[in-house]
């Protein structure tokens, strides 16, 4: 039977207990050793396969992920009897859950899985009396409920983002990290980024059937987007670090070095009160079906979450802005939900006035101690009134120091502006994810809520300095806009990320090790008028720290030393953790199942990128580190990945061109 519900999760429960339960007769009868089901996940439409799918069968815990003609074959060991039923369910991103229940006929059941296309009804949506001037009004927004019912569901099978006929999304220029020399440069300094909306973004390229710009691909969000198996933390510090280096897999000569840090999950029930304003764009941009009606449906999942002690306000903007639900507790679910219901797309962007009300209304309503933020939904369209960069920043920056911090949920196709988006919760304290279906909205919203909704360090900087004994070169996987000076570090004043409850941070360097002949880093021709020592007293000052500590950091093994700052929530005094590593040299066959599934992440974004530190890279080969590395998947994340590796191996082999290159940043 056909389900239409999205469900709550990737995981998929697939069935219950209780319909064995509910068979006495079947329990006494005669049991075999085991069963195996096995059949195809087919698209319901047009009957191609669909790898990638995750299917289970109730009371066993087991699961399959189907393969590339998507097949699955699933062992039930524990005995079935011959006339019992197994409930299955199938789930794939973009497609509706699908339940079936099979009679156990043999030992081995052939079933057949058919997905539906997931298709969003488009609602009526249209905010309506605009202000000239654009200035922010604390009049009462005019809105108007649909007068006819949405139209029906069409009988095929479009594509889950429409795609407009034009496109004017914008991504900010990204220049690779090179490789520097050890000994030259010895500090690695960078704010950690807990952003993952490039991962999120890049899919929705691939589901349909593009390759997505090269400045789309921000490698680090793409590892991040993904949880790790990290150590809960322990002792006077808010998270845990681990390091961990092997062999980089498109460079076997050279070492991949990964640091993770992982702050504390925090149960719902414990976070503090919020005090949430949710600003939303209603412009005429926001009509299709991706964007304001997925802005809702993703609303309402976080709405749900709310308690007593939690408020809400609602602001939109369009032609001007406006406040259509006042600052509303917790327990008013049903006005809040009502206030999202009502509202309708069209008008011009005020979005600068849209941001001003909504800092406003959070306030007037502010709670001390409590999680104060602003909640931005829109496809980053600002078009009228004051929506220059830099006042946007100003403004953002400036509230963030008065306590109200800014996540931004992009949404939709065609005139996404990614790097102002990114930018402005970058200044704002807070994070930002781009959700192309309701399964990401769950995970941003509800899965995820505690990183998203409260900070437990804000200002976090990571600096890594390397032994250049046995480092010739190194370079920064990704992080190309979060770069520092390596005097920012110890200077509280500089702004830095924010690390959420429950959130993972990982980086990746590829090392050239010491002694080798390589030498990819950047030279320069030797100085007529000083000698290279005396180029600057901070340089002078670190080769005679180097001459200090060579000789013991050679006996001793030191590969690097990670050094992490960071600031209570309400804070503006840093604290430091120190954390050493030592090269072993362990093989990657030998590394944790998170390790090679990060290096599988990174190089698959060299892939997208077609970046020139991708060596040996290729698509069979991402598919089979990651494939490796897929135990532990409750939400079925990672076998999604290996369903976009798929796609993108194909569309490159075929010869699609890359996504025309959007506006950008240049």
């Amino acid at each position: 039977m056909r389900n239409t519900s999205w469900g709550w999760s990737i995981a998929l429960v697939l069935g219950t207990a209780a319909t064995l339960a509910a068979a006495p007769a079947l329990r006494d009868g005669p049991r075999p050793a085991g069963v195996v089901v096995v059949g195809r996940v087919l698209d319901a439409a047009s009957a191609r396969a669909l790898p990638g799918a995750t299917v289970q069968v109730a009371g066993t815990g087991h699961r399959a992920v189907s393969g590339a003609d998507g097949g699955y074959r699933l062992v039930v060991a524990e005995g079935v009897p011959r006339g019992g039923r197994l409930t299955l369910e199938a789930a794939l991103i973009g497609y509706e859950t699908l339940r079936e229940v099979v009679r156990v006929t043999g030992p081995e059941v052939r079933r057949d899985l058919r997905l539906h296309t997931a298709v969003l009804a488009l609602e009526g949506l249209v905010v309506t009396g605009a202000d000239a001037a654009g200035a922010p009004s604390r009049r009462e927004a005019r809105v108007r409920t649909p007068s006819a019912p949405p139209p029906p569901p069409s009988s095929g099978a479009p594509s889950p983002h429409p795609r407009p006929d034009w496109n004017t999304e914008a991504y900010g220029l990204i220049e690779e990290n090179g490789f520097l020399a050890a000994d030259r440069n010895p500090l690695s300094t960078f704010s950690i980024d807990v952003d993952r909306a490039s991962y999120s973004n890049v899919r929705r390229f691939l589901l349909d059937g593009r390759l997505p710009p090269r400045d789309a691909v921000r490698i680090e969000e793409m590892v991040n987007y993904f949880s790790y198996d990290h150590p809960e933390p322990r002792g006077e510090h808010p998270f845990s670090v681990v390091t961990e280096v092997a062999a980089a897999p498109w460079a076997p000569e050279h070492r991949l070095l990964r640091i993770g840090v992982h702050s504390p999950r925090v149960e719902l029930d414990r976070l503090p009160p919020s005090n949430l304003v949710f600003l939303i764009d209603v412009s005429g941009s926001m009509q299709s079906p991706d964007k304001l009606p997925l802005v809702k449906q993703s609303l309402r999942m976080l709405v749900d979450q709310l308690r007593p002690q939690d408020r809400v306000a609602l602001v939109v903007y369009a032609g001007a802005a406006g406040l259509v639900l006042p600052s509303t507790p917790g327990s008013e679910r049903g006005r809040i939900l009502d206030a999202l219901e009502r509202l309708e797309a069209g008008g011009s962007t005020a979005g600068g006035a849209g941001l001003r009300l909504a800092y406003e209304v959070a306030r007037e309503n502010h709670l001390p101690g409590g999680n104060n933020r602003v909640i931005l939904a829109s496809d980053g369209d600002f078009n009228v009134g004051v929506s220059s960069d830099a006042e946007m920043i100003r403004l953002v920056e400036d509230r963030r120091g008065q306590g109200t911090f800014l996540t931004v949920l992009g949404f939709g196709t065609g005139n996404l502006k990614d790097s102002k988006m990114e930018q402005m919760a970058d200044h704002g304290n807070g994070n930002y994810a781009y959700i192309d279906n309701l399964l990401e909205a769950r995970k941003v919203l509800v899965s995820e809520m505690g990183g998203t909704l409260l900070t437990v360090a804000k200002d976090v900087k990571l600096q890594v300095e390397f032994n250049p004994a046995r480092v010739r070169s190194y370079r920064l996987i990704g992080y190309e806009n979060r770069l520092l000076a390596a005097e920012d570090f110890n200077d509280d004043r500089k702004d830095a990320g924010e690390l959420g409850a429950g959130h993972s941070v990982t980086a990746l360097y590829e090392v050239v090790p010491a002694g080798s002949a390589e030498n990819p880093g950047r030279s320069v021709d030797p100085l007529r008028y000083q000698r290279p020592r005396q180029r600057s007293r901070v340089h002078d000052a670190m080769d005679r720290a180097r001459e200090r500590v060579r000789p013991g950091t050679t006996v001793s093994g030191e590969l690097l030393t990670v050094k992490l700052r960071y600031k209570a929530p309400d804070g503006d005094e840093s604290r430091l953790l120190v954390h050493r590593l030592r090269d072993r040299g362990a093989r990657l066959t030998n590394a944790s199942a998170d390790f090679r599934f990060s290096a599988a992440v990174a190089e698959w974004g060299m892939l997208l990128r077609d970046s020139r530190f991708r060596g040996s890279a290729s698509y069979d080969a991402v598919r089979e580190l990651a494939s490796g590395a897929t135990a532990g998947d409750p939400g079925g994340y990672r076998a999604e990945f290996l369903r976009l590796v798929d796609a993108s191996r194909r569309l490159a082999i075929s010869g699609t061109p890359r996504d025309e290159e959007p506006v950008g940043d240049r």
